[in-house]
C-alpha cells in the first residue's frame, strides 16, 4: 500500500506532466516545436547533470552512451517534438488523453518485439483502449483541416514512441542509475534536435513570456519531475510509479480549462474514461472481474 507521501508525490508529478501540454500550447506558436523541444531538453539536462555528479553516477552515462542515447532520442527529441506540434492544433486536455494511450503501446511494442506474454484481461484491455482512441477521434474524421488529423496522428505516434522507448529502456538499460539516464538521454535528446532547432529557429525572437513558459517546462515539468518519477519508483515501486497515467489527462483538461478557457466536450470526458480503463487493464492495475477470467479460461 501506498503512503500518503507517494500518494502526494504522485499527484503533484501527475500535475506536472498534465501541465506540460499547457505550457507547450502556448510557446509553441513562438518557437516552432523543434526549436521549443531542443530548448525544452537543454535547459532540463542542465538542470539534472549536477545531480548526476553530485551521486557519482558520471561512468554510467559515458559506459552507455549509445543506449542512453537513443533512449533521449525516441523518450525525449522525437515524442517531445510530435507531442509540441500536435498542440498547435489540438487543446491541452485532447493532447493528454492521446497521450495516455503510451502504456497500450508498450505492451503491444513488448508482445511483439519482446515476446512478453499478453493476458486475457490485457488483450481485453486493448481493445477497450483502441475503442476509446476512436471514440475521441470521431468528430474529428472528415474534417476540413488536415492539420487537425496530422496533430492527431502525431499524438498517436509519440505514444508508440514512448511505447519502444520503454521496452528499449528495460531490454538495455534495466538496472542502471535512473537519473544518469534522465540527464543523458535529455543531453543526448537536445544534441540530435540542435541541427533541427538551428535550421527552423524562428525569423522573431520569442517573447520573455514564452521564454518563462519553455523555462518552466524545462525545470518543472521535465528536470524535477523527472527526479520526482524515478523517486516513486524506488519508494513506491514501478507499477504504482505508472499510474500517473490515469491522472495525467485530468491535470491536462484541468489547466486547460482554468488558464486557457478550454472547452471539454462529454464525448472527450466518455472517451478520456474508456481510455483510461483500457489502459488500467492493459497493465494490469484494473483487473477482470473474477466469472469473466474463469469464463475465458473453461472457453480456452
Amino acid at each position: 500500500m501506498m503512503r500518503a507521501s507517494d500518494i502526494l508525490s504522485l499527484i503533484l508529478l501527475a500535475a506536472l506532466w498534465g501541465a506540460s501540454f499547457l505550457f507547450m500550447r502556448v510557446a509553441v506558436p513562438e518557437f516552432g516545436a523543434v526549436p521549443l523541444i531542443m530548448v525544452r531538453v537543454s535547459l532540463a539536462a542542465l538542470f539534472l547533470l549536477p545531480f548526476v555528479f553530485w551521486r557519482g553516477r558520471q561512468q554510467v552515462m559515458r559506459q552507455k552512451a549509445l543506449p542512453i542515447a537513443i533512449v533521449g532520442i525516441f523518450n525525449s527529441a522525437i515524442p517531445f517534438s510530435l507531442i509540441a506540434f500536435s498542440t498547435l492544433y489540438l487543446t491541452a486536455g485532447f493532447a493528454s488523453i492521446l497521450n495516455a494511450a503510451t502504456p497500450m503501446c508498450a505492451a503491444v511494442i513488448a508482445y511483439l518485439w519482446l515476446h512478453q506474454k499478453l493476458t486475457k484481461g490485457a488483450v481485453f484491455g486493448l481493445i477497450i483502449g483502441l475503442t476509446g482512441v476512436i471514440l475521441l477521434v470521431w468528430d474529428k474524421v472528415g474534417i476540413s483541416d488536415g492539420n487537425t488529423a496530422l496533430a492527431i496522428l502525431a499524438g498517436l505516434l509519440a505514444a508508440f514512441c514512448y511505447g519502444i522507448a520503454a521496452n528499449y529502456s528495460k531490454k538495455h538499460l534495466a538496472g542502471q542509475s535512473t537519473m544518469a539516464i534522465a540527464a543523458g538521454s535529455q543531453l543526448a535528446a537536445a544534441v540530435f534536435l540542435l541541427p533541427l532547432a538551428i535550421l527552423w529557429w524562428p525569423a522573431e525572437s520569442p517573447s520573455m513570456s514564452a521564454w518563462i513558459n519553455v523555462s518552466v517546462l524545462a525545470i518543472a515539468c521535465t528536470g524535477f519531475a523527472y527526479i520526482l518519477y524515478f523517486r516513486l519508483i524506488e519508494t513506491a515501486g514501478a507499477a504504482n510509479a505508472t499510474t500517473v497515467t490515469f491522472l495525467m489527462p485530468v491535470f491536462g483538461m484541468l489547466w486547460g480549462g482554468i488558464f486557457l478557457d478550454e472547452v471539454v466536450a462529454l464525448n472527450t470526458l466518455i472517451a478520456c474514461g474508456v481510455i483510461l480503463l483500457g489502459t488500467g487493464m492493459t497493465i494490469g492495475v484494473i483487473k477482470m472481474p473474477a466469472k469473466f477470467v474463469g469464463k475465458a479460461r473453461s472457453q480456452g
